[in-house]
């Protein structure tokens, strides 16, 4: 019962952060149903917030795409860590593939029983999504009701959700130089290379750094 209610928190408290996203979209010149769209096929928040990011900043689908990969890659990683625990085959690897996300991952990976494991997963991955895809809708709606998102200073809610994202990650001295690093690369860039390109090079900065580690 216990990784039952620990899903159930986790995948609501995670999923209202949807609302942030559907806003932010919408403030990003995304219809409602585009919104709704993203968060129901690429179901990644910070691949999400980049695609928007990118092209509401005027950048090419291009460089939007390429940057939600790079931020999307790690679930790769994290799908070779479950799958000797989630044994699926068919369909339901496609399945488990889609909610193969940071939350159901850690969920199921601090249960020491397997079948506490393979519940976390699953809970969590579907509550998240539910939770997620509802509170997309609801952001998005409310950002458009209000008309002009802007004025009410929704645009910078792409900058603050990513450092929402990032900020618990940074625990210890080399990930904060790493995201300082990062922080300074993508300003000196921001003048001089077209959007979405700055986004980009941050993210290889990080993945040239890990892979030297």
């Amino acid at each position: 019962m216990s990784v039952k209610r620990d899903s159930f928190s986790l995948s609501f408290a995670v999923g209202a952060y949807g609302t942030a996203f559907g806003a932010a979209s919408v403030t990003a010149h995304f219809t409602v149903l585009q919104s709704c769209i993203l968060s129901l096929l690429t179901f990644s928040g910070a691949s999400q917030f980049a695609v928007i990011g990118v092209l509401g900043a005027g950048g090419s689908a291009i460089s939007g795409i390429a940057t939600a990969t790079l931020l999307g890659s790690r679930n790769a990683l994290y799908g070779l860590r479950m799958a000797p625990i989630l044994k699926v085959r068919g369909l339901k690897r496609i399945v488990a593939a889609q909610v193969t996300i940071d939350e159901s991952t850690a969920i199921a990976t601090a249960q020491k029983d397997e079948a506490d494991q393979v519940t976390g997963f699953w809970h969590t991955g579907f509550g998240v999504f539910v939770f997620w895809n509802i509170f997309t809708l609801l952001g998005a709606l409310g950002a458009k009701a209000i008309g002009n998102p802007s004025a009410w200073g929704l645009d910078a809610a792409v900058p603050a959700a990513f450092i929402g994202l990032v900020w618990p990650r940074l625990t210890d001295r080399k990930s904060r130089l790493i995201a300082g690093a990062a922080v300074l690369l993508s300003l000196a860039l921001v003048p001089i290379a077209p959007a979405g390109v700055p986004i980009i090079t941050t993210a290889l900065l990080a993945i040239i750094v890990g892979w030297r580690a």
